[in-house]
């Protein structure tokens, strides 16, 4: 008897039913989707982190670019203004004209002056890539110049050129403008209390960093979804542009964008930032007390 019952024991072989196997399959489902939103945020987190690092850096280089020639970088050098978002013309951008300090001295030694943004000597610096000047978070589009085939390098890095919607002339209150040569005792409100540099998204009509046009240059009038102006978003490509608008900052990162102040410290703001502060925070020397803080 005993005898029996053994072997009838020893047959017995234990395995998961197919509920069972479902049930372990659901769970695993349940924790990858857990997961993947932590590992997503953690990637953009890296990736912003990059993003502030190549701003603090093209800080860096403007504050170089003011100790070598004891002025920071002209917004665009361009004979006459206003500056129309159009490839003609000089439009020589900041950009450019701090490339020896980002360790890019070839670039700016094959660059003519000169000839300008668009010309065919210029080619070969109009379409390289910088990465400095791209933001990780930024998947990029095709970018073309002009009608033609011609591609040129992207920037997400535009300088403050006026605390609010207009075109870029040389009477602009921000710190980089048309034939800007700002110092820093003009800077009256405190570097650190003023925008230099700011992200901004490069759509379809984008000249390139080389170009001193809206393409590297933005104002406080826009940020984010706000509208100040009733200019179209950068996203809106439905909406044309006029060749004297210029445009907002804004960014691929959740809720804001990343700044860099004329003192060289990196900001996080938030598309709700007060739009008052916003706007006294791009104006070089409005005289006016701060009364919020970001």
């Amino acid at each position: 008897m005993k005898s029996g019952m053994s072997t009838s024991q020893s047959t017995n072989r234990h395995a998961f039913t197919l509920v069972e196997l479902l049930v372990v399959i659901a769970i695993i489902g349940v924790l990858v989707g857990l997961l993947l939103p932590a590992v997503q945020a953690a990637r953009e987190a890296a990736r912003r982190s990059s993003c502030s690092n190549n701003m603090a850096q093209l800080g860096l280089a403007i504050h170089h670019h003011e100790f070598s020639v004891e002025h920071l970088p002209s917004g665009v050098i361009n004979p006459t203004g206003p500056i129309r978002s159009e490839a003609s013309g000089q439009h020589v951008s900041w950009t450019v004209q701090i490339m020896p300090f980002i360790e890019q001295v070839n670039l700016y030694n094959h660059f003519d002056f000169e000839q300008g943004a668009y010309a065919t000597e210029n080619e070969p610096v109009r379409t390289a890539e910088v990465p400095t000047l791209r933001c990780p978070s930024d998947p990029g589009i095709d970018v073309m110049i002009g009608n033609s085939n011609q591609s040129v390098g992207e920037c997400n890095y535009a300088g403050s050129h006026h605390d609010g919607e207009s075109p870029i002339d040389d009477d602009n209150n921000g710190v980089l403008f048309l034939n800007s040569k700002i110092r820093y005792a003009e800077i009256t409100d405190g570097s650190s209390q003023t925008i230099l540099l700011g992200e901004m998204l490069p759509n379809r009509t984008h000249l390139g960093w080389v170009s001193g046009t809206r393409s590297t240059l933005r104002n406080a009038g826009e940020f984010g979804k706000r509208k100040t102006q009733g200019l179209p978003s950068d996203a809106d490509e439905s909406v044309a542009l006029g060749p004297f608008d210029v445009g907002g900052f804004n960014s691929h990162h959740m809720g804001g964008a990343q700044f860099t102040l004329a003192d060289g410290s990196i900001k996080f703001f938030t598309h709700s930032i007060d739009e008052k502060l916003f706007k006294q925070l791009a104006n070089r020397a409005d005289g006016e007390i701060i009364q919020s803080y970001w």
